[in-house]
């Protein structure tokens, strides 16, 4: 098995896995839907192609949440264009400053092709919905030794600098990790419907998926190097 792994970082983001009338929320990570659904808008694969989807949909995620953002609230509305009728009010959330690491694992052939796609994107990448741009480059490499596990330990911390200056004094940091789950661990995981089935325009269909949540320790690259003292010092420049 091969692992591909992305860095998500925008202004904001989006992960909706449900809406209810005009109100649009967002899970605090990326979704498995809107993270494959930008896979399969890179590789050029239409809305209806359920069956070029499905090999994307199989596929074992995870992701690291390297900084968390802040979640933001919205108010949109607009009119139509022929008419002038005033559209509702809809109510949309947000992430802000939010940095993820997002992992796909599976046949070697089908993420190398995925990589080449964000790499050259056939439609452009977007964070969850078409307003939110990534602010960095998505791809971050491709694992060839190894499980989703391994690789997102591999990763470097993604955070940005300024989030990182808080962690100066830790040689390592704890961060969030959602993946699905095992066999084993059904009975005991969380379930999310973001199980892409069909992104047809006219019947988006999902289905409900097992979901794990743990965390892991990772180097910090920014810990500041604090200066040896040895107490033994002192005497050695009494006696000199």
């Amino acid at each position: 098995m091969s692992v591909l792994t992305l860095r998500l970082a925008g202004p904001l983001q989006s992960w909706g896995s449900s809406a209810r009338f005009v109100r649009r929320t967002t899970e605090s990570a990326p979704t498995k839907s809107g993270v494959i659904g930008m896979l399969a808008a890179a590789a050029g694969i239409e809305r209806g192609d359920d069956d070029r989807l499905k090999p994307l949909a199989a596929l074992r995620y995870g992701v690291r949440i390297d900084q968390p953002g802040t979640r933001v609230r919205d108010f949109q509305t607009a009119h139509h264009g022929v008419t002038g009728t005033a559209m509702p009010l809809s109510e949309r959330f947000y992430l802000a400053d939010a940095v993820f690491v997002a992992a796909l694992e599976g046949d070697r052939p089908l993420l190398a092709e995925l990589y080449a796609a964000v790499r050259t994107p056939v439609y452009a990448p977007f964070l969850g919905r078409r307003s939110c741009p990534p602010s960095l480059p998505v791809e971050l490499g491709l694992h060839d030794h190894g499980d989703l596990l391994e690789a997102l330990r591999e990763e470097p911390w993604q955070a940005s600098p300024w989030y990182r200056r808080q962690y100066r004094g830790r040689s390592d940091v704890e961060l969030t990790l959602l993946r699905e789950a095992d066999e084993h661990e059904q009975n005991s995981a969380d379930t999310l419907r973001d199980q892409p089935l069909s992104f047809a325009a006219e019947q988006r269909r999902h289905a409900l998926r097992a979901q794990v949540v743990s965390s892991m320790r990772i180097p910090n690259p920014s810990a500041r190097q604090l200066p040896r003292h040895d107490p033994f010092d002192a005497l050695d420049e009494e006696s000199a």
